[in-house]
């Protein structure tokens, strides 16, 4: 069947599909890259106009340029922050845009118990001659929202590459669509400082061999995945895919052959990079982007042997509770699926879940690893859950050990030169350290 017909039946203007928009309307695009730039540009412009008001757009990570996140637009285009990135840090902490506390497994669920979204749109690879566009490098929570949303409107653009997985769409379930070939959004490789290379090194010696991995983005993942070149046949089972995991499979470190689910496949639930990994990615049947649902799903991580789960953090205080998403009360980013994989790994049998973070800010006169945490402190990972924090002057291990044992474990991973104040606030808290 020649799915044409009904391609060019559905094909609209950006300012055509911007006019379905009703006031009150809830829209939410998947992650990242997958962000349309026409329609949401389109849509602010009647804001401008007054011809709608109170519509929202929600997404976890948003993307210059946003025009939802203009503080002119209060009231009427405006967003819902479901992980915080730059582009929309000022107009959280100045409270012009909202944001949603969510663990990233969770995020279908949470819209289950919210109220299903009015429109679902997104950034999709061109149409096959099946009729399908593929969502490319970002699966996420896209194929579940878009069979919620009353309507569905695609951005179909040359340059997202077409993705194997759980992440494709027919034109049978697409209301309108828009053809937009704007460059896709590439995130810089992680500059890996000497400090983070230290770090690196610590947790890759406790990667045993057949081992499977998640990192999160930064420096710290990006030198772990440096250190590894010693391994044999790891496995990739990872919310995010970064640039280094590119590495490890081309050096043929990851084969993905011990996994006991998704054998012999890495897999992902979005990927932000370099234009290296986008083409890297393009049909690339070795990748599967697949529903965050199922990837940061703690019983499904839990079914994979010797898990390693490589996060960061902004600071930790003496009982191992971890914030990674607040400065204070000042929102920063987000829970994302930090908490996913430090649960999932518990469940794994040999799994480790690592949280990073250098020993100290402000060039060396802030303790990152803190009596309490710093008053307003969103907690990211509770104490129950965590497992081991990392620094460049060692590792803690904290799963089964007292208060007390943790605080002194974690006093041994500060800097010099906070010890003995860190060890004198222990006792006043009466911890027996």
């Amino acid at each position: 069947m020649d799915f044409t017909d009904i391609y060019n039946s559905k094909k609209k203007s950006p300012e055509e599909i911007a006019d379905q928009i009703l006031s009150g309307f809830e829209l939410v695009c998947p992650t990242a890259a997958s962000q349309p730039t026409a329609i949401p540009a389109a849509i602010a412009e009647r804001a401008k106009k007054g011809e709608i008001e109170h519509v929202r757009h929600n997404s976890i990570i948003a993307l210059n340029p946003a025009p939802f996140v203009d503080p002119e637009l209060a009231g009427k285009f405006e967003y819902v922050s479901w992980f915080t990135q730059a582009a929309a840090r000022k107009g959280v902490q100045e409270g012009y845009c909202d944001y949603m506390p969510c663990h990233y497994s969770e995020e279908v669920a949470v819209w289950d118990a919210k109220g299903n979204p009015d429109v679902f749109y997104a950034v999709v690879s061109p149409m096959d001659r099946h009729g399908y566009f593929s969502f490319g490098i970002i699966a996420s929570e896209a194929v579940e929202l878009a069979e919620r949303a009353k309507y569905v409107f695609l951005e179909v653009n040359k340059n997202m590459p077409r993705c194997h997985g759980s992440n494709i769409i027919h034109i049978s379930q697409v209301d309108a669509l828009c053809e937009y070939d704007a460059p896709l959004n590439e995130v810089p490789v992680p500059t890996v400082s000497e400090t983070d290379l230290t770090i690196g090194r610590q947790i890759a010696e406790m990667i045993p061999d057949g081992a499977t991995i998640q990192f999160g983005i930064g420096g710290v993942p990006s030198a772990v995945g440096m250190c590894l070149n010693d391994k044999k046949d790891l496995g990739i089972h990872t919310e995010l895919f970064t640039e280094s995991m590119i590495d490890l499979i081309e050096q043929g470190i990851v084969t993905n052959r011990r996994k006991p689910l998704n054998t012999g496949k890495t897999v992902a639930a979005f990927a932000w990079g370099s234009k290296r990994m986008y083409d890297f990615l393009d049909d690339n049947i070795s990748i599967s982007m697949e529903p965050v649902s199922y990837v940061n799903n703690p019983y499904v991580i839990g079914q994979i042997d010797n898990f390693i789960s490589i996060n960061a953090c902004l600071e930790v205080d003496l009982l191992g509770q971890v914030c990674s998403e607040s400065i204070g009360p000042k929102h920063f980013s987000g829970s994302g699926g930090q908490v996913d994989f430090v649960r999932g790994c518990n469940m794994s049998k040999g799994g480790k879940s690592f949280i990073a973070m250098n020993a100290t800010a402000k060039k060396g006169t802030l303790s990152k690893i803190k009596p309490i945490l710093t008053p307003g402190a969103v907690v990211t990972t509770g104490k129950n859950d965590v497992d081991y924090i990392v620094t460049e002057f060692g590792v803690a291990h904290l799963r089964g050990r007292t208060a007390g044992e943790r605080a002194k474990a974690l006093i041994e991973i500060a800097h010099p030169d906070f010890r003995e104040e860190l060890r004198a606030e222990a006792r006043k808290m009466h911890l027996m350290i």
